[in-house]
């Protein structure tokens, strides 16, 4: 059983430095700006024999109420209860400040375990914040740099106490189908403000990810893993992306890197706009983006509770969507609201569907068979005087489907005629939103060769 770690600590000690050296990934946002992190991020990691699920945590403040430093701090004293034993995160070079005193005193009252940490002890002048970090009464500090790796060893032995091993090596599993287990990655996109970290909440049925009515409050793409009926998903909350030229700070521009590097290992992309702004042109550019990308999508059209002309404004989302979207035809806006809960129940099960149109495969003979049936209908057009014949059509890949068109003379074939087939395809073949490649190929011709 993993032993569940959390990194705590006042802002810039390094918190998400060390996350990412225990994960081996780096996937925390780092900077030297502080307050970077602001929700709780969890990973698992292997530290020599030792099996950990860490969580990294925003830094510890003074707040109290409702504003964001109160909300980011009860979201640390979250990820405390829920762990076995804290890492108490202190800058050697700094030295223990006034929050340290007041952060290891509020551990204190709260009976957890805590590993204190003394970090960035790898330059010379350090051996005084060392020495400072006794005083906590919290024990020896384990002197480490996050950003070099050093002193890991010592982080090992004294974690070693807390956790639970097992001298038995576990069985191997059995083995189960392609999928059968692997979570359903579903990436939750759009624009600032528009309630996506709400939405995740709701589906969760807990406060998991940080909330609240200012703008850009998600910097990280935070994952949770969470069970629907029985069927695993990993949801990911991304940062509300902007357009290029408005986006001027730093910390705007990490958010939006990991933000495109979620969508680009999502499989299903949930697409949330604010349905009492109607469909912006940066929603479009964000689908747009998604479908490039080879992901499937859902239309959530959120806060529908706001909505007072509400037929109105679905024919103009679906309008608009068929006029700038033609390569995602056929996707319909789900209408919900993340706040009241109204229309929730429709979001999963259209997740999952568009996940199996996105690795739907059609048969080889019945793709020639429809290609036939389309010829007779519809011919393609004459070229020098000549019919483009049209001779063999097969699928080569999914996710997303992705065909191959092997034709007399492929450059000739009008784009216009290429997205009538698409379009066909999908409603033929049940794709209906998901992006469709097609490719075309020269076809052999079977006399080149005679004599």
């Amino acid at each position: 059983m993993a032993l569940a770690v959390a990194i705590i600590g006042r802002p810039n000690v390094g918190k998400s430095t060390l996350f990412n050296r225990l994960t081996g990934r780096k996937t925390a946002l780092v900077a030297s700006e502080p307050g970077l992190t602001r929700d709780r991020r969890e990973g698992h990691a292997q530290l020599a024999d030792l099996e950990l699920r860490i969580t990294d945590t925003a830094g510890f403040e003074q707040s109290k109420g409702r504003d964001l430093a109160a909300r980011m701090r009860a979201q640390t004293e979250r990820a405390v209860a829920e762990a076995d034993v804290a890492l108490f995160l202190v800058d050697a070079r700094e030295g223990v400040t006034a929050l340290d005193r007041d952060l290891a005193q509020w551990l204190r009252r709260l009976g957890k375990p805590v590993v204190l940490v003394a970090n960035k002890t790898e330059g010379r002048g350090t051996q005084s914040g060392i020495a400072e970090a006794y005083g906590l009464g919290l024990g020896e500090p384990v002197a480490i740099s996050a950003e070099h790796g050093e002193g890991l060893a010592d982080l090992y032995e004294a974690l070693l106490p807390y956790a639970v091993k097992s001298e038995e090596k576990l069985a191997e599993p059995a083995a189960v189908p392609d999928g059968a287990e692997r979570p359903l990655q579903l990436t939750v996109v759009g624009r600032p403000n528009v309630g996506k970290s709400t939405l995740i909440n709701r589906l969760l049925g807990a406060e998991r990810l940080l909330t609240g009515p200012e703008p850009g409050i998600t910097r990280d793409a935070i994952s949770v893993d969470w069970s629907w009926r029985g069927r695993k998903l990993r949801l990911i909350d991304t940062a509300g992306l902007r357009r290029k030229s408005r986006i001027e700070a730093k910390t705007e521009r990490l958010s939006a890197g990991d933000t495109l590097h979620a969508i680009r290992f999502a499989e299903v992309a949930v697409l949330v706009v604010d349905a009492s702004l109607g469909l912006e042109r940066q929603d479009l550019a964000i689908a747009r983006m998604v479908a490039e990308e080879g992901r499937a999508l859902v239309l959530a059209v959120n806060k529908w509770d706001l909505v007072v002309k509400r037929k109105e404004t679905l024919e103009k989302i679906t309008e608009r969507m068929a006029q700038s979207l033609p390569q995602l035809a056929g996707l319909k806006p789900l209408t919900l609201s993340a706040a009241t809960g109204a229309g929730m129940d429709k979001l999963v099960p259209a997740a999952f569907e568009a996940y199996a149109a996105w690795n739907r495969r059609v048969p080889t003979p019945t793709l020639n068979r429809f290609l036939t049936s389309v010829q007779e209908r519809n011919p393609p057009p004459l070229v020098a005087g000549r019919r483009l014949k049209l001779r063999y059509m097969t699928q080569v890949n999914i996710r997303p489907p992705t065909f191959a068109l092997f034709a007399s003379k492929p450059g000739e074939l009008p784009e216009s005629w290429r997205r009538y087939l698409v379009n066909l395809l999908r409603e033929s073949f049940d794709l209906p939103g998901v992006p469709i490649r097609m490719m075309l190929r020269k076809g052999k011709n079977p006399f080149a060769d005679a004599r």
